[in-house]
């Protein structure tokens, strides 16, 4: 079987969030199940698209409305990423270094899109499956199914999975013309709400739509940003399914980025030693719990309340606790949490921005691991503390909610039930408990260490949805 997986991210390629990850996995496993899977993202100006070597497979001018543009697809020689993938160039587009935050994202990701499928009907073959990530590429089912430039791939089943509907790239009705040409009284096919809106397109023109998370499914059912009734008509082709993790890149037995490595049987000199060289770094105490955030800072992620929530437990606590923080976003928040450093040396830091390596770092290192979110359609930061050996601390919503039981039921991790700082910090403090109980802190360690959250399962469940249309 051949999928095609149409993404705006893909780790290492490009990455902002959780999306990355899974585009940069699912297809290699899904490889390792004896099938052909292939990405095809944009190609920006980042390192590895700099740095790794691309032959050009297609050459091609095209166009969204009167712009014309010409495009190159190109091929990663050696497959290094485990499936064969493809960059669409298009220049004055996409070679800046950032995925998103342009006044002109609309038009970069209707030109992606259909230069993606201009080049797939060309193909002298079909592909079984048109797999499309979030609404950067949700006009794809509808073009497939809609657009007389298509007609050859019109009967390729697409499937949309929906990593956070939050986001859902509407735009107004005086851009229609970038779209190929269809037959007008389809138009209602790509509306919500008075705009053209392509996660709510996407869900209408889908064959299937998968969510991240079974919980999140049933979340979106009253809570999707405005798709809510759109989400039930239509529910009958939802299926939710939990997202992976790679088990080659995180792996505390083989991770380059830490330093020391260790398995179950090691875990907890493996953890003292990094963590010893964790807090070096950050001037913290390595025998106190370290409690970290790592993630965006918005308020989707709770993270406009991690300034009173560090102010409050630095307060209880005293010195008794560290907070290290990994994240960048809202401006307020990272004013706020870099404030704290003033007030709490020796227990408290903070690193603004993203780093691959820091964030394995503090994986391996850290004792625990706060998820306050919101919003959580998966989650992936938990699966990988699970995977280190760090407990998890999170409330019970989405991918959270199906992935973390509370040491309360005989689980491995902290839950609570708002995104509140009087439930977070009721949550820590059970944690500080669990951290002085040693006996039960290795239990828990060694109970989470050994669930296996890896692509293997949820490859085989796409596999599985996919079949039906054979």
């Amino acid at each position: 079987m051949e999928i095609i997986h149409i993404s705006a991210e893909c780790y290492p390629v490009a990455k902002v969030g959780g999306l990355a990850d899974v585009v940069g996995a699912l297809p290699k496993y899904q490889n390792k199940l004896g099938n052909i899977a292939k990405v095809v993202v944009p190609a920006y100006d980042t390192k590895f698209i700099r740095e790794n070597n691309f032959e050009v497979t297609y050459d091609a001018w095209s166009n969204y409305g009167n712009n014309h543009f010409r495009f190159r697809v190109l091929k990663e020689k050696t497959n290094k990423l485990g499936f064969d993938l493809y960059v669409i160039h298009i220049q004055g587009l996409f070679d800046r270094p950032n995925v998103y935050g342009y006044n002109d994202d609309t038009e970069r990701f209707i030109a992606f899109q259909i230069a993606t499928l201009d080049w797939i009907s060309q193909w002298e073959h079909r592909p079984d499956v048109i797999h499309c990530h979030d609404h950067h590429t949700g006009l794809v089912p509808f073009m497939v199914a809609n657009s007389v430039k298509y007609a050859a791939i019109s009967a390729v089943p697409t499937i949309l999975t929906i990593h956070n509907a939050q986001y859902q790239g509407q735009f107004g009705w005086d851009k229609l013309y970038y779209l190929p040409a269809f037959d007008l009284w389809k138009s209602g096919l790509l509306e919500w709400q008075k705009d053209i809106n392509p996660l709510a397109s996407a869900i209408k023109c889908a064959w299937k739509v998968t969510t991240v998370s079974p919980s999140y499914l049933d979340e979106m059912m009253y809570n999707a940003r405005g798709l809510e009734s759109l989400l039930r008509q239509e529910r009958g082709k939802c299926v939710g399914i939990l997202n992976g993790i790679d088990n080659e890149v995180w792996d505390p037995q083989t991770d380059p980025m830490i330093v020391k490595s260790y398995n179950l049987k090691t875990v907890e000199a493996g953890k003292l030693a990094n963590k010893i060289a964790l807090c070096n770094v950050f001037q913290l105490d390595s025998s106190k719990p370290l409690f970290t955030f790592i993630g965006r800072l918005v308020d989707e992620k709770g993270a406009d309340l991690l300034p009173d929530i560090f102010y409050t437990a630095l307060q209880q606590h005293g010195k008794n606790i560290n907070l290290l923080v990994l994240g960048s976003g809202d401006g307020w928040v990272e004013g706020q949490l870099n404030h704290l450093k003033n007030g709490f040396e020796g227990s408290y830091n903070a690193w603004i921005g993203y780093n691959e390596k820091v964030s394995h770092e503090i994986y391996s290192g850290a004792d625990f691991l706060l998820m306050p979110s919101r919003v959580e359609p998966c989650g992936l930061n938990q699966l990988y503390a699970l995977r280190y050996g760090t407990v998890p601390i999170v409330r019970r919503i989405g991918g959270l909610k199906d992935t973390v039981i509370d040491i309360g039921d005989n689980g491995f991790g902290v839950c609570h039930d708002q995104t509140s700082t009087g439930d977070v910090i009721h949550a820590i403090n059970r944690a500080v408990d669990l951290f002085n109980d040693r006996k039960k802190f290795k239990e828990v360690r060694k109970t989470m260490m050994k669930i296996d959250h890896s692509w293997d399962m949820a490859a085989l469940k796409y596999i599985e949805l996919y079949q039906i249309f054979k």
